[in-house]
C-alpha cells in the first residue's frame, strides 16, 4: 500500500511530526533505502535485532516500517528508563544497531558496545547512498519486539508470531487492523509515546492501509484538541489519563471543539473511571472503543461505546480467531460469570513467544493455544469480559505498567528499610498511583525527612514514573511464615467501595 500511494499520490501529506513533514514519496523512498540499510550497510541478517531510543518523531515509524520490510526485529526503548535499564534492554534484546536522536546518544553510547547512528543528518547522509530497491514480498518479515515485565519486574522482549513472507504479513497487518476501525482512510493521530506498542503498532498498521499520520511529539491536551479539528483527525489511541486531562480544559474550550471527522476513539491498558468514561461519550459520541489484551496477544477484546453504556465496565467480546474464558486454580474451566484466572485461546496456536527465555514462554501457556496474562475476571452468559484485578498486583498509572518487586528490589538497599512492599492506590487522575508500605530497620524512625530521603534513593535508582508518590511507615508487614507477603490487607483498604480494573 504505501508503494501504490507512492505512485498515485507522491506528492500528499503522509507522516508530520509538527517539525518533519514527509509525502507518500519520500516516506516509501525512506523505508525502503532504510530497509536496505539495515540489511546490507549494518549487515543484519533476517531475525537479528535492533533498537530505537527516540523521542516521538517521524524515524519511529520510518523504522518500523522498515524493519518489517527487512525482516528485523526492532525493539523501542522507553526513554524514561534509568541508564542501567536502558543499558538492560539493549543487551538482552541483542540489539546490533541502536538508533537515537541527539538527546540519547551519550546514554545510548554508554550503554551499549552497538553501532550507534543518529537519526537526522548523520542518517540522511548514510541512507543516500543506501540501495531503494524494495525488499522482496516474498523475503521474510520483521516486526517490534516490545519489552513487557512479569512479577519478577525484569522485562521481557515478546516476539509476536507474524506469516512467514512479508505480502503475507502486510496482509496479516491490515486484516486485523480492520475491526479495530483501523481501515486506512482519514488521518490517525500518535498522542503517546511510540516505544509503548498501543500507540505506535496501531498507527502503522493504520498507515499500512493508507492513513497519514500525524505524530505529537509530547502530550498536550490543548494541542490535542486542536490537531483533532484542524487535522481532520479521523482515529486516535488515547489513555484514561489524556481523558482527566481533556475534560480538565475550560467549559467554554469544550463546548467550542468539534471534530466531525473523528470515528474511532481507541483506549485501553489502563483503568477509566466509569463516570469519566460516560462524559468522554457524552461531550465526543459513541465513538470510544476500549479493549483488552496486551503486549504478548494483541488485542484480545473489544467493547464499542453502545455496548458499553449497555453493560458497564465490560472491555467487551472476543475479536475473531479469540476465545476467552474464566478458570479455577486447577486450570478447570468456570460457568459463565464466575470469576477466576483469564485465559485467552487463539485458533492459529501459539501466537507469541519471550525472547530467549522458553521457561517464561511455558508459565504462562496451559497449552500451545491457550495462554493467560495473569488477569482475573469473568465472561458472562453473552461472552463479554469483566476485568477485576491482575494476579500480578502489577500497578497501571496512565496506561504504564508498574512493576512493584522492581521497586521493592531498589528501596530494600536502602540501610534504613527493613522490609517493603509496593502496591497501588487509587488515583482519579492517573488512574493508580505507587505507595511503599516500609517497615524500618533499628534505630531508624518514621520522620518526613527519612520519607524524603527514601523517594530521592529510589529515584537515583529508577525511572522516574516508578518512584513511589508516598510512603506508609508500619510496625510489621504481613506476611506468611512462608515469606509470602498478604499485599492485599495494605492494598485493599485503600480501594473499599471502588472497582480495580485493568
Amino acid at each position: 500500500m504505501l508503494r501504490d500511494l507512492a505512485t498515485r499520490d507522491p506528492d500528499g501529506l503522509a507522516l508530520d511530526d509538527l517539525t518533519r513533514r514527509r509525502s507518500w514519496g519520500e516516506l516509501w523512498d525512506r523505508v525502503s533505502r532504510l530497509a536496505r540499510f539495515l540489511r546490507e550497510d549494518l549487515g543484519l541478517e533476517p531475525g537479528d535485532h535492533a533498537a530505537a531510543l527516540l523521542a516521538n518523531r517521524v524515524e519511529c515509524v520510518e523504522l518500523m516500517h522498515a524493519a518489517i520490510r527487512a525482516g528485523v526485529w526492532l525493539t523501542p526503548v522507553n526513554w524514561h528508563l534509568a541508564p542501567e535499564e536502558i543499558a538492560y534492554v539493549l543487551a538482552d534484546s541483542g540489539a546490533r544497531a541502536v538508533f537515537v536522536d541527539e538527546a540519547h546518544r551519550d546514554v545510548a553510547t554508554r550503554a551499549t558496545r552497538a553501532t550507534v547512528m543518529v537519526v537526522g543528518d548523520e542518517l540522511d547522509a548514510a541512507l543516500a547512498s543506501a540501495s531503494d530497491a524494495p525488499m522482496d514480498p516474498e523475503g521474510p518479515a520483521g516486526g517490534p519486539m516490545i519489552y513487557t515485565s512479569g512479577t519478577t519486574g525484569r522485562p521481557k522482549g515478546v516476539k509476536r508470531w507474524h506469516p512467514p513472507t512479508l505480502a503475507a504479513t502486510l496482509d496479516a497487518n491490515r486484516a486485523g487492523a480492520l475491526p479495530l476501525g483501523l481501515d486506512g482512510v482519514g488521518p490517525h493521530l500518535i498522542t503517546g509515546p511510540c516505544y509503548h506498542a498501543a500507540p505506535l503498532m496501531f498507527a502503522v498498521y493504520d498507515q499500512q492501509a493508507g492513513a497519514p499520520l500525524v505524530v505529537m511529539p509530547r502530550w498536550d491536551a490543548d494541542q490535542a484538541l486542536s490537531l483533532l479539528q484542524e487535522r481532520e483527525i479521523a482515529k486516535t489511541h488515547l489513555v484514561p489519563t489524556m481523558f482527566v486531562r481533556l475534560l480538565r480544559l475550560p467549559e467554554e474550550q469544550r463546548a467550542d471543539f468539534r471534530a466531525p471527522a473523528l470515528r474511532v476513539v481507541l483506549h485501553g491498558a489502563a483503568p477509566v473511571s466509569p463516570a469519566v468514561k460516560r462524559r468522554m461519550i457524552e461531550w465526543w459520541g459513541p465513538i470510544l472503543v476500549e479493549y483488552w489484551g496486551g503486549t504478548e496477544s494483541g488485542v484480545i477484546t473489544l467493547a464499542n461505546s453502545e455496548d458499553w453504556l449497555a453493560h458497564p465496565e465490560t472491555v467487551g467480546r472476543a475479536v475473531p480467531h479469540f476465545e476467552v474464558f474464566a478458570a479455577d486454580e486447577d486450570g478447570e474451566r468456570l460457568p459463565a460469570g464466575e470469576v477466576g484466572t483469564l485465559y485467552a485461546r487463539h485458533q492459529r496456536g501459539a501466537i507469541f513467544e519471550y525472547h530467549d527465555a522458553p521457561e517464561k514462554t511455558a508459565a504462562c501457556h496451559v497449552a500451545p493455544d491457550v495462554f493467560t496474562l495473569g488477569d482475573i475476571g469473568r465472561v458472562d452468559p453473552d461472552g463479554r469480559v469483566y476485568l477485576s484485578d491482575r494476579a500480578s498486583h502489577t500497578i497501571i498509572s496512565g496506561g504504564v505498567n508498574i512493576y512493584p518487586a522492581e521497586i521493592e528490589h531498589a528501596l530494600q538497599e536502602h540501610p534504613a528499610v527493613a522490609d517493603v512492599a509496593v502496591f497501588g492506590v487509587p488515583d482519579d487522575e492517573w488512574g493508580e498511583s505507587v505507595k511503599a508500605a516500609i517497615e524500618l530497620a533499628p534505630p531508624a524512625t518514621p520522620s518526613e525527612e527519612l520519607e524524603r530521603a527514601l523517594l530521592a534513593f529510589a529515584r537515583d535508582r529508577l525511572a522516574g514514573y516508578k518512584v513511589p508518590r508516598s510512603v506508609d511507615f508500619v510496625s510489621a508487614l504481613p506476611r506468611h511464615a512462608s515469606g509470602k507477603l498478604y499485599v492485599r490487607r495494605l492494598r485493599d483498604p485503600y480501594w473499599e467501595g471502588r472497582s480495580r480494573r485493568i
